[in-house]
């Protein structure tokens, strides 16, 4: 009997272990996401099932053209590209993507690109007509949807504040057949 009791209390104890592990896990490294809506097609698509990485973002500073999870109000979190970043000056002059005037590729939008007839998807802007402001200011970002067209995004609600950014998204796992790991491309 006293085995008996010795055995129950170790594989409570390795349960409570599991379960602290777990939640550690959860809570400060890793997170699952439901995309929502259209904004990110066809990089995302409403229903995927993603894992976002809260530690990589806080070790590693976020780069150019990751996707990210953000709180865009205390009750919603949004799921975007990072385009703009802090100091620099963006712009979109027929279609094309100027960072500090250097022109950037956009590989992730070659599909609507493909299927468009002749129809611009970002259109042209500065951040200046957008924002009042010529760069990204310190400690923000500016964030586009991939779904130009129908995307809520920083042309919409202006920079994003770096400590809203929940983490960067590492693996699309829902449904199993897109499972996927890159997004820059």
């Amino acid at each position: 009997m006293e085995s008996w009791k010795k055995e129950g209390f170790e594989w409570i104890k390795a349960l409570a272990v599991g379960i602290v592990i777990v939640l550690v896990v959860r809570i400060f490294l890793f997170s699952n996401y439901v995309v929502e809506g259209v904004s990110m097609q066809p990089t995302l698509e409403d229903g995927n099932k993603l894992v976002v990485n809260k530690i990589g973002y806080q070790i590693g500073e976020l780069e150019r053209f990751d996707v990210i999870v953000f709180h865009a109000s205390e009750t919603e979190d949004y799921v975007k590209r990072v385009i703009g970043l802090p100091g620099d000056e963006v712009e979109y002059v027929d279609d094309q993507l100027y960072i500090n005037g250097e022109y950037y590729e956009e590989p992730y939008l070659s599909e609507f690109r493909e299927n468009e007839t002749g129809e611009r998807l970002t259109g042209d802007f500065t951040l200046e007509d957008i924002t009042g402001e010529n760069e990204v200011p310190e400690g923000m970002i500016f964030v586009l949807g991939d779904n130009r067209k129908e995307s809520l995004d920083s042309r919409i609600f202006g920079f994003v504040e770096q400590d809203s950014v929940v983490g960067k998204v590492n693996l699309r796992y829902w449904p199993l057949n897109e499972m996927n790991i890159t997004f820059k491309e």
